[in-house]
């Protein structure tokens, strides 16, 4: 009965059946007429997601960590700076590309539960007198943690400090489920994947590249062959791609924007807020709290829920899985064995949240852990009721 449960993972996600039958295509000549009636509208679709006007929009047969290095291949060269925050896994797994690319990666080191520190940002911006950084990094929302940062706010220490580097941001876990805003935040590269807001499987890195970004393709020295944007580019002028493209996911992509779109991306934003509101309430009544350390660090996408001292929290996912057949996320990292995740973006609603913590309580009352069964079910359900 697995196939039949939804997942609680924080990506992939959920997929609507429209979606699994939009990648389920018929083989197609990509060098025809026809691709371009499934390119050019995908991009188009991710633009508005994005809320860019300005960017351009490409798509690689990748994850998100793929479009982590196209991000920095297409604008760096061996030896820049870039700064960082290492507050969870994968913002740690961003430095870690940085350093095996040759980079000299200023990192800001950050409680895990915690956000990226602005201030702090501005303060080394601010004393990098040469501009010698190129590129700041930071990850929007942090999926092993479940804590999202103020993107705004890090571009507002940029623009304190006067300093012209670049604003790479990894929006893989929130570009689609929470608000991002390309233009606004004068974002320079956008990264995102496929697998999760998209809610489609995976097999896309989505980036956008800004003007600026765009600008610093010429004097970029690293590497790139499969991530080079000028290639994708040059074939995109003529309804192409440089090698052969995945037609099934871009159109997966087409489809997808045109979803989101039409459900309005406030409205989008909205559920996802108030199913995440419902978790929460949650697990408040199971007198248990969340990795991120402040509510308005609190994740619309994922909550990472930290179980008591001396608990494996792993045993949490692995009892779902097994007695249940649902699927919850794993603690990684600095965190693993101390926190378990449940995912809440995509294709989600508020009964099939409430499937999730309805499992996710038994599991932990199955496991001794001192939680009253039904207790977070009905402060959801309540939360459920009551809101709009």
């Amino acid at each position: 009965m697995y196939n039949h449960n939804p997942v609680f993972i924080p990506g992939p996600t959920n997929m609507p059946e429209a979606l699994r039958r939009a990648v389920d295509m018929p083989t197609m000549d990509h060098r025809s007429a026809a691709f371009a009636d499934i390119l050019h509208p995908a991009l188009d679709g991710v633009k508005k997601v994005l809320k860019t006007t300005a960017a351009e929009v490409f798509l690689f047969p990748s994850t998100g960590s793929g479009g982590w290095e196209t991000a920095l291949s297409n604008t760096l060269s061996k030896g820049d700076r870039v700064l960082a925050a290492r507050n969870g896994m994968f913002s740690q797994k961003w430095i870690d590309m940085c350093e095996r690319h040759g980079l000299d990666v200023t990192v800001v080191e950050v409680e895990w539960g915690g956000g990226i520190p602005a201030d702090r940002f501005e303060e080394i911006l601010t004393a990098d007198k040469g501009h010698e950084i190129k590129a700041v990094l930071a990850t929007h929302n942090e999926t092993a943690t479940g804590v999202v940062s103020d993107i705004a706010a890090v571009r507002g220490a940029m623009d304190a400090a006067n300093h012209p580097a670049l604003l790479f941001v990894d929006g893989v876990s929130s570009i689609g489920s929470m608000d991002f805003r390309m233009d606004e935040w004068a974002v320079d590269v956008a990264v995102t994947g496929s697998q999760k807001g998209f809610m489609l499987p995976a097999g896309l890195a989505i980036v956008g590249f800004s003007p600026k970004a765009m600008a610093a393709l010429e004097s970029a020295t690293l590497p790139r062959w499969y991530f080079d944007v000028r290639d994708m580019k040059s074939n995109y002028a003529i309804n192409g791609f440089p090698y052969t493209p995945p037609v099934g996911m871009i159109n997966g992509v087409k489809i997808a924007s045109e979803m989101l779109i039409s459900e309005g991306l406030d409205n989008v934003f909205a559920r996802h807020a108030r199913i995440a509101e419902g978790v929460r309430k949650a697990i408040a009544a199971w007198n248990m709290d969340l990795c991120a350390i402040s509510p308005e660090l609190y994740s619309n996408s994922v909550s990472a829920i930290v179980t008591p001292e001396g608990f494996d929290a792993n045993t949490i996912v692995s009892h779902a899985s097994e007695k249940y057949g649902v699927a919850f996320g794993a603690g990684l990292g600095a965190v693993a064995g101390k926190v378990y995740r449940i995912g809440h973006l995509g294709s989600l609603s508020d009964v099939l949240a409430l499937t999730g913590i309805a499992t996710a309580e038994m599991c932990m009352v199955d496991l001794g852990l001192d939680i009253a069964l039904g207790s977070g079910v009905a402060a959801a359900q309540e939360h459920y009721r009551t809101t709009a």
